[in-house]
């Protein structure tokens, strides 16, 4: 998966859930919050002050070391 600062949040979250602790070490504390389902990462940093660049380095980088699994065809 790779992001970039029009991804959603909650996207983030439904593609891995074990990237919960790295959004919030960098101070994205509001993933329960209602906004999450539908915020993009350029409007979450820029709420929480965080510099969206180096968000969506950190986390392009936690894609590449734990790659979001493919989702098997289905066969009919």
């Amino acid at each position: 998966m790779t992001v970039t600062k029009d991804t959603i949040i909650g996207d983030l979250v439904m593609a891995d859930q074990n990237i919960a602790p790295l959004l919030m070490s960098m101070g994205l504390h509001c993933l329960g919050c209602v906004m999450a389902t539908g915020e993009t990462i350029e409007e979450a940093c820029m709420v929480h002050g965080i510099d969206a660049d180096e968000f969506v380095n950190e986390v392009n980088n936690f894609f590449k070391e734990n790659p979001v699994p493919k989702e098997p065809e289905a066969e009919f």
